[in-house]
Order: structure tokens, then sequence, then C-alpha cells
């Protein structure tokens, strides 16, 4: 009897090697063509805002560079959670990323439960800026010094408000470090707005005011509202005149820092070719000078990273951050 003939097994074995190379090659190929249709950056606030801008100004000159549109899309809800969730569930491919701060990083210990893990869920692309806060008072306030703001509120604890947007916020979280490291007990009072709070501060049912240095700059050059100090670790560069808190808030302020940021993630398992290349995008377009001047006209200082910094500063403010929200006993909604 004739054996069996092995050929055509053989044959087919002999094609998918021959055939191997290209489909190994064919994911790499398709990283190197990227991007091939628009890319779009998901932003868990409404239009119009400090985050909504700064990332439009970043599309721009991205797409300008890439050849291809990128899209923003306003997905406010939830402290942001609609936003992430979205993107948390994308096709990991570079074409749906998420614009993250500070806020993203600390929201583990604001609420209950997440549908999604700020780190594990997401890849690391970069950082696009960072941005502090100024302590404010009203421009016939008799405060004028970080030391005149402690005295005055240890002098009266009871009638001494600090205001803030809402509980939470990175502005709030600000406020209750520099009370706790200053030794007071002193109301710190939340309103909806940046509006709400500058209205509370002109009338006098706040003595102070923390805010973004975006929300507070027009004011303080107008006159209407006094910076007494930034929560920068050093004078930041367009405000040269105003001191830090650090600097000038007396021994048990003088390692105050507060400073939040804006960074740019991609669903988990994005390609690393990919993230490399919209990091390189990045960086490049934040190294244009009509870039970083609309980012210093709002406020912010551009600064690209690498991924692996940009998930340093995910873990050292949920770290920072966590402490300061168990201590002032916020409830998780």
């Amino acid at each position: 009897m004739d054996r069996p003939s092995c050929l055509p097994g053989r044959a087919r074995l002999a094609a998918l090697l021959l055939a191997l190379p290209v489909l190994l090659a064919a994911p790499c190929a398709w990283t190197q063509s990227f991007p091939h249709k628009p890319v779009k950056i998901v932003v868990g606030f409404g239009p119009g805002g400090l985050g909504d801008t700064v990332v439009r100004t970043l599309a721009q000159k991205m797409a300008e560079s890439m050849g291809q549109s990128v899209i923003v899309e306003n997905a406010p809800g939830a402290g942001g959670i609609t936003a992430a969730s979205m993107v948390a569930r994308a096709a990991p491919d570079g074409y749906t990323l998420l614009l993250v701060s500070g806020q993203n990083a600390f929201s583990p210990y604001l609420f209950k439960s997440l549908p999604y893990d700020p780190v594990e869920d997401f890849a690391m692309i970069s950082t696009i800026g960072t941005f502090h806060f100024l302590l404010v008072a009203d421009e016939d306030s008799p405060l004028k010094t970080v030391a005149d703001v402690v005295e005055a509120a240890h002098r009266d604890p009871a009638r001494f408000n600090i205001g803030t947007i809402s509980v939470g916020s990175a502005q709030h979280l600000s406020a209750r470090l520099f009370a706790t490291m200053a030794g007071l007990d002193v109301p710190i009072v939340p309103f909806k707005s940046t509006g709400d709070v500058i209205a509370a501060l002109r009338g006098r049912n706040v003595q102070v005011a923390m805010e973004t240095v975006t929300g507070a700059l027009g004011q303080v050059r107008g006159g209407s509202l006094r910076a007494i100090a930034t929560t920068a670790p050093a004078r930041i560069s367009f405000l040269p005149e105003v001191p830090t808190i650090a600097e000038s808030g007396g021994p048990a302020l003088s390692r105050y820092v507060s400073e939040s940021w804006n960074g740019i993630v991609a669903p988990a398992g994005t390609p690393a070719l990919v993230v490399q290349k919209l990091n390189r995008e990045i960086s490049k377009a934040l190294e244009a000078p009509d870039v970083r001047q609309r980012f210093v006209a709002l406020g912010i200082e551009p600064r690209a990273s690498t991924p692996e910094a940009l998930k340093n500063v995910f873990l050292k403010d949920a770290a920072k951050w966590r402490v300061v929200i168990e201590e002032a006993r916020i409830e998780k909604q």
C-alpha cells in the first residue's frame, strides 16, 4: 500500500512560514503610517473653559503637523468620569485620546467607585502644561501679604472665610492645605463658579480666595483684585512681582506648593509606536511660539514630558492629595 502523501500539509506550512514576516510586519507598518484618519481628544468639561481652550490650541497645531484633523469632543458630566469612561472603553489605536488633569489623579478618593482605573486603564502620552493658583484679596482689603492673612485668620477665625469653587476641586484642596500648614481653623466656603467666588470676595463675604491664575489674572491685571501670593514652587515668569506662599509665609509654609497640570492619555494597550508618535507631535506643538504665547496668556506654562514622567505625576499627586482629602474628611460622592 502506498504511504499517504504529506505534501499538502507541508505546502500549507511552507506557505504560512513565507507569509509570517508579512503578517508580523503589518502592525508595524500600520503604526508607522499613523495617523491615517482624524484623531479625537475627549474633554470632560463644556466648551469655552480653560481645559477646552488649551486642547483646541494644541489640536490645531498637531493637525497642521500630522496632516490629519484633530477633533475636540466635549463630554461633560460626573466630574470628568463620563469622558474618562468613554476613552477607557475606546479602541486602543491612538485615535481616541483624553485630556487629563490633577483631578483625574485624586478622583478615586472623591468618589465611592469609578468604572475605570485612572492609571492602569490608560496609556500615558505627555503632560501639556502646568498651572498654579493665586491667593487673592479685594483691592481695598487691608490684607497685603501672607503674614497679614495668617495673622487676621488667627485673630478672628470665626469671621475669616476663604473662598474657593466646589468641594474637592484643586482650588478647594489647595486652600485646605494652606489652612492646615498655617495652623488655621477657618471656614473654607465653596461656590459654584469662579464668578461667584470673585463676587463674594468683592462683597467681603470672604476675606481671601484661592483661584487659578487663569481665573483671577484678568481681575488682578485690571486692578480689582490683589494677588497676595502664588502657590508655585518659584515665582511665575509672567507674574514676577508676586511672591510665592513658600517664600513669604514664614517657616510653617516654607514647603507649601500646589500646582496642577494637564496631560494627554490614550486607552491602555495603545501600541508603543503610536504613543511615541503622539508624544513627539505634542512636544513639537508645544515648542511653537504661537502655542506658547497662547498658553502663557491663559496662565499656563507649556510643558511636555515623557510618558513615564506623566505617570509619575499621576502617582505623586494621588499620594499627596489623598492625605489632604482624608484629613479634611471630605465625603465621597
